[in-house]
């Protein structure tokens, strides 16, 4: 690792070397020099997550090359207190031009919906509420009636089951985060929901297949994939119609019907 050259650069544009001296290093870090010696020469005991953490910091390290620091001292990297809520505008534009030919839905490790295209929108109607956990599809799915108008009796049961093991893996990634904390203890009163939460599982389903009910074009035979995206903890779902379906959407540039969604996007 390189150190970095300080703040401005000013600090050190008198040396011939770029980069902070072990002393300078060693107090950014809030640690001895001479244990920072010894960490380099590999004489030292393992580093504390919390010298980790400090020489992260020091060396001004990216996200990705603070974890590869702590698997090398044989630790498991730090993870966020909660997950990022802001989409890439880059995901944002890739959806909107998707938006007439896909639905895609975007939501984060606590499992609010993010963003969505049109698409979704005029298939889903409306998945999101008000209230606190509105935007959150383990709640929405145990306390508001829209997914059994979307879903047959075999999709809502799979739909409570993966939500509820979902959810404690979310609270696995994010034990202390309020927010989590708080979206169990209500719906633990809900019977329903506290018997699934007592059976423990918890898992990820990246693949599976639905029977949706759209407004107007009846059931649709639906296969579902999911993206991941580790850094802001964000899951792009792309729903795909079978094309056996009797009343599948026609594609883009199709003469049956007219086209469903457009290419507006919508940032929840």
């Amino acid at each position: 690792m390189t150190p970095p050259t300080g703040a401005g650069g000013s600090r050190h544009s008198h040396r011939r070397v770029p980069g902070l001296r072990r002393q300078e290093l060693a107090e950014i870090a809030s640690i001895s020099v001479e244990y920072y010696t010894r960490l380099e020469q590999g004489r030292a005991p393992r580093p504390s997550r919390d010298v980790l953490a400090a020489l992260a910091r020091s060396f001004e390290l990216t996200a990705a090359e603070r974890d590869h620091l702590f698997r090398l001292a044989g630790e498991l990297p730090p993870t966020p207190s909660e997950p990022s809520g802001a989409v890439r505008p880059g995901l944002l534009r890739l959806i909107d031009q998707l938006g007439p030919a896909i639905p895609i839905t975007v939501h984060d490790g606590r499992l609010d919906v993010v963003a969505l295209n049109s698409f979704a929108r005029e298939l889903f109607g409306s998945v999101t509420g008000g209230g606190s956990y509105g935007r959150n599809i383990v709640h929405r799915a145990f306390t508001s009636p829209v997914f059994t108008e979307l879903l047959d009796a075999g999709g809502i049961d799979q739909l409570l089951r993966v939500a509820t093991a979902e959810l404690r893996a979310a609270l696995a990634r994010y034990p202390d985060d309020p927010y989590l904390l708080g979206l169990i203890q209500d719906l633990t009163v809900r019977p329903e929901f506290r018997e699934r939460w007592e059976h423990c599982e918890v898992g990820f389903w990246r693949s599976a297949f639905k029977r949706i009910r759209h407004p107007e074009r009846g059931w649709l035979d639906v296969d579902t994939e999911m993206l991941h995206d580790p850094e802001r903890d964000h899951w792009v779902t792309l729903y795909s119609v079978r094309p056996h379906t009797p009343d599948a959407p026609e594609p883009p540039g199709g003469q049956a019907g007219p086209r469903i969604g457009s290419s507006e996007s919508l940032r929840i």
